[in-house]
């Protein structure tokens, strides 16, 4: 068992990324003292990766005396994500990785395509997404003129420099829209989408017609195209083994600068003195172990968790939906890849939020050789019929071995800023299939538990974190 101090200057509760990179880059590695808390035996919380058998036992609705799992090998050379997330290779989260030198303990592998959708149905056309000016020309996604008018925008999103007027095109970017920018260079409404859903990356329409959007949407795609420069084949990269790497790497982290990490340990109870925390209670409950478990109280100023542990502080903004999908082929149209991002943008399917789907495979070390692992996410906008909102991306899949529906999943968000009581709540994880609105989280919480914003430094020059031997 590890040593109980009597105090800390933060308590975390769950071992989510969200909170294992807060806990292990924020305030361990800048000298603060943490107790790290989880109510389960294992890191990641929602984010964890779970070997078959626990996937077939958690949404596969097994009989009893059935083992179905038992087909697919050995349970343990699966592990599979139950949330589907890929790293930008420029992006926050691959830079508090290689400036904490977290990445001693990971690998990690490309990703091998990004794709996105066009129409829907048998009409529909997946392609990979340009991301420079070449590549716009060579698309399958525009015809003729349209590729022309997407090469010079996509000329213009390099060059621009918002300390120099000259690269700025007569655009305002601090207060126009970005339909402004859209239109400013003529694009049509299924070009608008590739570029704002599959290389801005953001979740439905609602950014265009925003007052100053239009330089936080630039900078996004350029983060997007710097990050397929990187290393050629897509702008993400993904670790070898799953994502329940992360967290453990983080608190590997932790420990290295004197946190200390408590799995298996129940919160009893929070402690408040005028109206600010000061402490809890707390059961660690020891494997194997007769009796009621060690029991200690231990002080603090400040408590960092995700929302499960303070259901009566967040509210729902909505219900994710997620289908966990084992396929033995790659998906039709994407090149034969063991790998890719696909989306679908909303428009193209007659709804208010994108739909996507996240694929890896043996080549990532989370199934055997011979199968394939894909994710479709997005959000509900019906309260029934949750599989037909998942078909645009199942259609995508063709024939599928095994479909594990989730029930659908609440999204929460903290109702208060924290500031008042000292406790500060993530966000849970949305559909998306990249990190950067965890990171989002991340920078969020540190601004309002620290009073400051978190700097990263950006990737060293010279720096590779893939082997794709």
């Amino acid at each position: 068992m590890e040593e109980i101090a009597p105090e800390y200057d933060v308590v975390v509760l769950g071992t989510g990324l969200t909170e294992c990179v807060l806990s292990g880059y924020v305030l361990s590695v800048k000298g603060q003292k943490v107790l790290h808390i989880d109510r389960n035996d294992h890191y990641g919380g929602e984010a964890a990766s779970v070997n078959i058998e626990t996937l077939f036992k958690k949404y596969g609705n097994v009989k009893p005396g059935e083992e179905p799992w038992k087909k697919y090998g050995r349970v343990n050379d699966w592990n599979i994500d139950l949330v589907p997330k890929l790293l930008m290779s420029n992006g926050e989260l691959t830079n508090i990785l290689v400036s904490t030198d977290v990445t001693r303990y990971l690998e990690f592998r490309q990703i091998a395509g990004s794709y996105v959708q066009q129409g829907s149905g048998l009409k529909a056309t997946v392609a990979k997404v340009p991301s420079d000016a070449g590549e716009a020309l060579r698309s399958s996604l525009m015809g003729l003129f349209e590729k022309r008018r997407a090469k010079k925008f996509l000329e213009w999103v390099g060059e621009f420099d918002q300390e120099n007027p000259s690269t700025h095109n007569g655009l305002n970017l601090s207060s126009c829209t970005m339909k402004d920018v859209y239109d400013k260079f003529g694009l049509e409404p299924g070009t608008r989408d590739f570029i704002g859903h599959a290389m801005a990356l953001y979740p439905s329409d609602e950014y265009i017609n925003q007052p100053g959007m239009g330089k936080e949407s630039v900078d996004r795609i350029r983060l997007y195209v710097n990050s397929m420069a990187r290393y050629g084949k897509s702008p993400y990269i993904y670790p070898l083994y799953g994502l329940g790497e992360l967290p453990q790497g983080f608190a590997r982290l932790s420990a290295i600068y004197g946190g200390t990490y408590m799995l298996n340990t129940n919160v009893d109870e929070v402690l408040y003195e005028d109206g600010k925390v000061s402490g809890i209670t707390a059961t660690m409950k020891e494997r194997g172990e007769p009796g009621d478990g060690f029991k200690f109280t231990t002080k603090t100023k400040k408590i960092i968790a995700d929302p499960s542990y303070f259901p009566g502080k967040v509210r729902i903004t909505g219900h994710l939906l997620r289908a966990i999908c084992i396929l033995n082929h790659p998906i039709d149209k994407t090149d034969g890849n063991d790998s890719l991002q696909l989306i679908i943008p909303q428009s193209q399917v007659g709804r208010k939020h994108d739909v996507y789907v996240a694929m890896v495979s043996s080549a990532h070390n989370v199934c055997p050789k011979g199968y394939y692992i894909a994710i479709v996410s997005t959000i509900a906008e019906n309260e029934a019929n949750h599989h037909i909102e998942l078909q645009p991306g199942l259609d995508r899949l063709g024939k599928v071995e095994e479909t594990f529906l989730a029930p659908p999943i609440p999204l929460y968000e903290p109702i208060e800023t924290g500031e008042k009581d000292q406790i500060y709540i993530s966000k849970s994880y949305d559909a998306t299939t990249h990190f950067e609105t965890t990171t989002d989280d991340v920078q969020d919480i540190y601004r309002r538990s620290e009073g400051h914003e978190l700097v990263v430094e950006g990737l060293r020059e010279g720096t590779n974190l893939v082997n794709d031997e």
